[in-house]
């Protein structure tokens, strides 16, 4: 240890009074101690190795193909020697050693097709080894596997375990493996149509069960496809919901059902040559155009009636345009907030396919909460005004809109017998 004193110097006063100063007198010692530690007691710090030598994946080809040379791996394809997950890197192995498809096909036999079924099957079986699903069940595909292990390629690996229990719970072919992964795909796609909420997403039974219904409802009722379309469905549903809902399109909605369920559904008229001028009784309706937007519709007079000797119509606000329709029950039920908005195509307002014609729709517009799931609503939407069903607006948590549709009314003509929508329009 060594001891170093270091004595600060006296500065005389008359040197710093030449600059105005003050002098400093008696000025004190200052000590520093400073333990000095030999150079042979002090330790470097250990140097770290950061090179890290290259370590390639484990070979996806099983320890016992390794040690082969390109004709010994043509060999082994050609004679099909071991299980097909086994042998099917060999293919890759080949590719990158510069044989092609159509190469390694007129050697082993084995055509371009099978040879990528066969190296994305393994592919897809890997994963579900690493996702640590059920070793019986993934032996159920050591025969014959690749083919339907290659078509749930494109789920993910929790959805490929699902795919791959249901397809050997219920012994699908290729075909049905096929159609299990698209049904599954697709499910997601299908959000706010008839029946998808009463479908469980995360059970591959329901999601081909709800394939298999939606595609039963392109059919008309009663149809042998469309039987059978539903009898498949409900022996693939899953879940007691998807159960019931394929079973009410099947066999029809219960007594029970019927007296707990109204269906309402918008009566859509065409409006006859002569019917206003011979009607016992008519309503007058303010009228909006559809493109004059939202506000415009909210300024529309919400009371209005007509009394007197003569009916005349008298309205809380003035208004310039009006329409005389006869006294459907549907509009005279509406006793305030009644109006009609104009539309110059229905294709696009109408939730159903329209016929290029002007339409106006009469709306309520003191019912302006969304509360029936079957009934339709007149919302704005980005292309401007429509209407949409209940349940597809309660789906996206719409709650509010411009009023319920009560009646849909089409131009008078001559030319056209065949103007109502069908039953399967409203679904």
């Amino acid at each position: 240890m060594f001891s170093l004193t270091a004595t600060t110097l006296s500065l005389r006063s008359s040197i710093f009074n030449n600059y105005g100063l003050p002098s400093i007198s008696n000025p004190k010692p200052l000590s520093i101690n400073a333990a000095l530690i030999p150079a042979s007691n002090r330790q470097a710090p250990p140097k770290q190795n950061l090179y890290q030598p290259f370590r390639p994946p484990p070979s996806p080809i099983p320890a016992k193909y390794r040690s082969l040379d390109a004709a010994g791996k043509i060999e082994v394809l050609a004679d099909r020697l071991g299980i097909w997950f086994e042998y099917a890197p060999l293919i890759s192995s080949l590719y990158t050693e510069g044989f092609t498809p159509p190469t390694i096909e007129e050697l082993t036999g084995i055509s371009g097709v099978e040879q990528n079924r066969l190296i994305v099957g393994a592919q897809v079986r890997d994963s579900l080894v690493q996702s640590g699903a059920d070793p019986e069940m993934i032996a159920a595909f050591d025969t014959g596997g690749a083919e339907r292990l290659y078509e749930i390629r494109l789920l993910s690996n929790t959805q490929r375990v699902a795919a791959a229990g249901y397809i050997v719970q219920h012994d699908l072919d290729t075909k049905g493996a096929l159609d299990l992964a698209r049904a599954i795909k697709d499910y997601p796609h299908r959000r706010g149509d008839v029946g998808w909420k009463d479908f469980d997403y995360y059970l591959p039974g329901d999601c081909l069960s709800f394939m298999l219904y939606r595609k039963s409802r392109e059919h008309k009722s009663p149809s042998e496809i469309r039987t059978t379309l539903l009898q498949q469905a409900l022996e693939a549903a899953v879940t007691d919901k998807a159960k019931k809902a394929v079973a009410r399109e099947l066999h029809g909605k219960s007594n029970e059902e019927r007296e707990e369920i109204k269906i309402i559904r918008v009566p859509v008229v065409r409006l006859r040559f002569g019917e206003v001028a011979g009607a016992t009784s008519v309503v007058v309706l303010p009228v909006c155009r559809a493109e004059e937007g939202e506000d415009k519709l909210l300024e529309a007079p919400m009371e209005f009636e007509s009394g007197g000797e003569f009916g005349v119509v008298e309205a809380e606000k003035e208004w310039s345009r009006w329409v005389v329709l006869p006294g459907w029950d549907p509009v005279v039920a509406v006793r305030k907030g009644g109006v009609a908005v104009s539309f110059r195509d229905d294709r696009k307002v109408l939730p159903w396919n329209g016929k290029e014609e002007a339409i106006m729709v009469v709306i309520d517009r003191e019912k302006k909460t969304v509360e029936a799931e079957d009934g339709y609503y007149l919302v704005v939407a980005e292309t401007g005004m429509k209407m949409e069903r209940g349940s597809v607006l309660m789906e996206r948590g719409v709650n509010d809109c411009l009023g319920m549709v009560v009646l849909v009314v089409r131009p008078p003509r001559d030319d056209d017998d065949d103007w109502q929508i069908n039953d399967e329009d409203w679904d």
